[in-house]
């Protein structure tokens, strides 16, 4: 038999494949969908699962949480920092983690960075800092928009300069205030 490309089949599709085996067999079902006999297999015994999830869904990649008691009482750690406006690194992730691990008695736990990192990537959390005092528009931000869309066609008119002697500059910070 000559090898297959490898494709990412939906669970919609797996369900048909393993109807079909059921019926006829799992090499009857791998020539009709044009797959290896291997998949049906597989799939055979991932029948349930398939049945549970989206029909769109397409793998059950990456591996379930080794400590998820941990990892749910952590993220609600996360939530409840944020929540209070202070600042979460991945240090206090980590050092937070750990505490929480002592405290349950779970010895094989490490908490190193590659764990952190594959913590928040699967709880799309990410590192941010909070907005600064600059980063915030001042109130009277329309005031001073006006004035100084004033003070720029004065001084075009004072000059006057025609537009093609006009540049706008992108991505060069041009502050209200400076703090």
């Amino acid at each position: 038999m000559a090898p297959f490309k490898r494709h990412a089949y939906d669970a919609e599709f797996k369900l048909k494949a393993v109807g079909h085996a059921v019926e006829y067999g799992n090499r009857a079902a791998a020539r009709e969908f044009n797959i290896n006999e291997s998949m049906v297999r597989n799939w055979r015994k991932q029948e349930d699962d398939l049945r549970q999830v989206k029909k769109t869904k397409q793998s059950f990649r990456g591996n379930k949480a080794r400590w998820p008691q941990l990892e749910d009482k952590l993220e609600q750690w996360v939530v409840e920092q944020r929540a209070a406006s202070r600042s979460v690194s991945t240090v206090t992730i980590r050092m937070k983690a750990t505490a929480l691990a002592r405290d349950m008695i779970i010895d094989e736990f490490r908490g190193g960075p590659s764990w952190c990192f594959h913590f928040m990537k699967i709880l799309n959390l990410s590192i941010r800092t909070r907005p600064t005092v600059s980063e915030q528009l001042p109130k009277d931000y329309q005031q001073k928009l006006v004035t100084f869309r004033a003070y720029c066609k004065k001084k075009i008119t004072e000059k006057k300069s025609r537009p093609e002697h006009i540049t706008n500059m992108d991505e060069v910070p041009l502050t209200f205030d400076i703090p």
